[in-house]
């Protein structure tokens, strides 16, 4: 018995010890964790020793609701700051208020404080939305970050709730699908376990 074997064995003994029906939760809860998401939670939960159909549609489920509510907070909290925005320029256009003078008695400009350096990841996701919509950077996206970072993003960036959702309803699937067949087949035809 190879090392890898005697691993997978021991992690399926030390599954077994969960009662039966917690383990599809388990998964799903490994599945909401970003980073983790349904890729890994689906690899957790076939290495486990779940039927892999399970693991994968336990892991994505986890992986979808967490971008739900992630989707859902991020667009009330959008709605948010666009309504206190408008109020705030609807404000200050009714009463314009010269600032204290500067040179020669122009108004002065006030500075802004230098924005924060944006990741690598970040970066490669907006090239990504630029070049291929949101379908494309749904699909692409969990390859830089994760599924909940794209959702907020998207959101934040003025996306309708339901496209959204589709979209990333689509990646989960289509990730977590890949990830658990790879395993299954990895452990049925490479390991022998």
């Amino acid at each position: 018995m190879n090392p890898i074997q005697e691993l997978v064995i021991n992690f399926q003994e030390l599954a077994a010890q969960v009662p039966e029906f917690l383990r599809p939760f388990i998964v799903m809860l490994a599945g909401a964790v970003p980073f983790i998401e349904g890729e890994v939670a689906s690899l957790i939960g076939v290495i486990g020793g779940l039927n892999p159909i399970v693991a994968g549609s336990a892991a994505a489920a986890g992986n979808f609701l967490s971008v739900l509510l992630v989707v859902l907070f991020a667009s009330r909290t959008r709605t948010a700051v666009v309504k206190h925005n408008r109020g705030r320029a609807a404000v200050r256009s009714a009463a314009l208020v010269p600032g204290p003078g500067g040179y020669g008695g122009s108004p002065m400009l006030e500075e802004t404080p230098p924005a924060k350096p944006v990741s690598k990841g970040r970066q490669r996701f907006m090239k990504w939305l630029v070049r291929f919509g949101v379908p494309g950077a749904s699909i692409l996206g969990p390859l830089a970050i994760p599924t909940q970072f794209t959702a907020a993003i998207l959101i934040a960036s003025g996306t309708a709730r339901g496209w959204v959702l589709l979209w990333q309803a689509v990646a989960i699937v289509l990730w977590t699908t890949v990830a658990t067949v790879s395993i299954w087949a990895a452990l049925t035809y490479v390991v022998g376990v």
